[in-house]
């Protein structure tokens, strides 16, 4: 099994996703809930769409961290 990581942004009128490990995999939903669930759909059609066309499956590489910087009360 492979995890993939996936962005998650809030927007005006919900939540968008993408991988940056599968380019033009992204997805949308109302909520945060909706739109993990859209991604994990969207990655395993992209997967599977690529072994199809006998393209390689990328492994996961990218991951994520946190930078805390204090906030300059003013």
């Amino acid at each position: 099994m492979k995890k993939y990581l996936i962005v998650i942004e809030k927007t005006g009128t919900g939540y968008s996703a993408y991988s940056p490990d599968l380019e033009g995999c992204v997805a949308t939903g109302g909520t945060r809930q909706e739109v993990e669930s859209q991604m994990h759909e969207a990655i395993s059609f992209h997967l599977e769409s690529m072994a199809e066309n006998g393209e390689p499956i990328p492994e996961p590489h990218t991951y994520s961290a946190y930078v805390e910087i204090p906030s300059h009360a003013q």
